[in-house]
């Protein structure tokens, strides 16, 4: 192996690890009240958030403004991502992650068990990687006292 095959190598490590982490910052932000802020500076000035049956936004400003009020519909949400599949080719990139979520809908104080698939583009602007793209696939949103087996009440 040639020392530039394992740079190049090297490289798409530490820029999955980025990655990894990006997704970790956007979780906490999400499990921290939905801080709009704090997430809004994770997507690029142009970048999509497609939530499905949640809502879509284009654009850093309407991500930002989304995520002002979504508390108010999921005043608590535990963020569980796992399984990732990260595809870096050199300033772009594309993952995927399974999502278990644990919440709480504001209307009717209603606890809920909640799965989706994340579907993502990256792109890295100044050294530091962003979502252009994130889309939230939904399996199932469920009653907890229900469970996914005896109620699906949202699903895509």
């Amino acid at each position: 192996m040639s020392l530039e095959d394992l740079e190049r190598r090297v490289q798409i490590l530490e820029d999955i690890d980025a990655i990894k982490k990006l997704k970790a910052r956007y979780t906490g932000y999400c499990d921290n009240g939905y801080d709009p802020d704090g997430i809004a500076s994770l997507f690029t000035d142009d970048a999509v958030w497609d939530g499905g049956v949640f809502g879509r936004c284009a654009g850093r400003e309407a991500i930002r403004k989304f995520f002002r009020d979504a508390s108010k519909l999921l005043p608590f949400a535990l963020h569980y991502v796992m399984n990732p599949i990260i595809e870096v080719q050199g300033t772009t990139a594309t993952g995927s992650w399974y999502l278990f979520q644990t919440c709480t809908f504001a209307e009717g104080n209603q606890a809920v068990w909640g799965a989706a698939r994340y579907q993502e583009e990256y792109i890295k602007q100044n050294g530091e990687w962003k979502f252009k793209n994130l889309k939230v696939v939904s399996s199932f949103w469920t009653p907890f006292d229900q469970g996914w087996a005896k109620k699906q009440f949202i699903q895509e």
